[in-house]
């Protein structure tokens, strides 16, 4: 039997494992999953706080920022650890931070000698982190501070919390672009949320045992975490006035995340079934030929119409020679996916009862 190391905050009991526990009627309880990261757990830290910080000109000095958040992490009571993670060869970020640890600060530093991106920085936190609890903060306020405490009470029989910024104070544009992004979200991955670009989040260890991040995906956590059935929630927290003055994200930045998102979407809709895209998808493309094709053999046998001038019948034929290079694909990629069945796992049981 696995065992779990427990915590009482505020009145809410966490469980720092995976594995589950059995009570007296042999009831297995906590969701658990094939781990993918080794657990750090310490028993004098029930929260790790983790900040990614990338780009000097657009943070507040480090200094300010970390005593701002120091102030209400520690209002919530919980023992606690600050892990800054500098993303780049920023030297005088990396020895503000030196600075903050001369000074006796429960602070861990990681500085990567290049930039790497926001899901590896992320990462290497995760893997520092000793908390049974992870905070994640921006390296600006995006929130009002004070409400950090309401996050952990939010967390109660939930493993995120994610946050929404209501009311928002940014531009029109902004607000615009993030309605309009979120109802693109909900309509291909089905998922309610409104503000998955905030950085503010709080899950439980387990989380980032069982899900990994790469690339971009860390705006996508909260989608990749619902795939193996983790309980979410949102809460509505003030954006800050820092946050509503800075300037709307870019029409190139807009892109990226449209290519993140369609990565996401094959990445939770069909990484165990390729062959349900690629087979549909070629079978619609090889039905389009075969029927282009047919209209075309038709109006020449039997109403004499040359098709030596018909790019169609050329159209036709791609599309038949397409919609089988895909069903084969997915058949390939179905082929895959047997080989390794084993080795693959992406479900959480939530309790056994023996």
């Amino acid at each position: 039997m696995f065992s779990t190391a427990k915590r009482e905050f505020g009145g809410t009991e966490i469980s720092a494992t995976t594995a589950g526990e059995m009570d007296e009627s042999g009831t297995i309880s906590g969701i658990h999953a094939e781990p993918t990261r080794k657990a750090m757990v310490r028993k004098d830290v029930q929260l790790s706080v983790i900040v990614v910080l990338r780009d000097p000109a657009q943070i507040p000095p480090v200094r300010e920022l970390y005593y701002g958040y120091k102030e209400h992490v520690e209002a919530t009571g919980l023992s606690h650890e600050f892990i800054f993670v500098v993303d780049g060869d920023h030297r005088a970020l990396f020895e503000e931070l030196l600075r903050l640890k001369e000074d006796e600060e429960n602070l861990s530093i990681i500085k990567f000698a290049k930039w790497y991106g926001d899901a590896t920085a992320l990462s290497a936190g995760f893997d520092l982190a000793g908390g049974e609890v992870i905070l994640t903060l921006p390296a600006y306020y995006q929130i009002d501070p004070s409400a950090i405490p309401r996050l952990l009470d939010a967390l109660d029989g939930y493993d995120l919390v994610a946050v929404r910024r209501w009311p928002r104070k940014d531009s029109w544009r902004g607000r615009l672009q993030t309605r309009a992004f979120h109802a693109v979200l909900k309509a291909m991955m089905g998922v309610e949320l409104n503000d998955i670009t905030c950085g503010v989040r709080l899950f439980r260890r387990k989380v980032i045992e069982t899900v990994n991040i790469y690339g971009d995906q860390h705006r996508f956590l909260p989608v990749l975490v619902s795939r193996y059935g983790f309980r979410i929630r949102e809460v509505e927290i003030p954006q800050h006035e820092q946050e509503a003055s800075r300037r709307s994200a870019g029409a190139g930045s807009y892109v990226s995340r449209a290519l993140d998102l369609v990565s996401i979407f094959f990445l939770v809709k069909f990484t165990k079934k390729p062959l349900r895209f690629f087979g549909s998808t070629g079978l619609i493309a090889f039905l389009a030929g075969l029927i282009f094709t047919a209209v075309l053999a038709y109006q020449r046998l039997f109403l004499e119409k040359a098709l030596a001038d018909r790019p169609a019948l050329l159209l036709g034929l791609l599309l038949m020679v397409l919609g089988v290079q895909l069903f084969a694909l997915g058949i390939v990629g179905e082929l895959v996916i047997f080989t390794n069945a084993r080795q693959m796992r992406e479900y959480t049981i939530e309790k056994i009862v023996n």
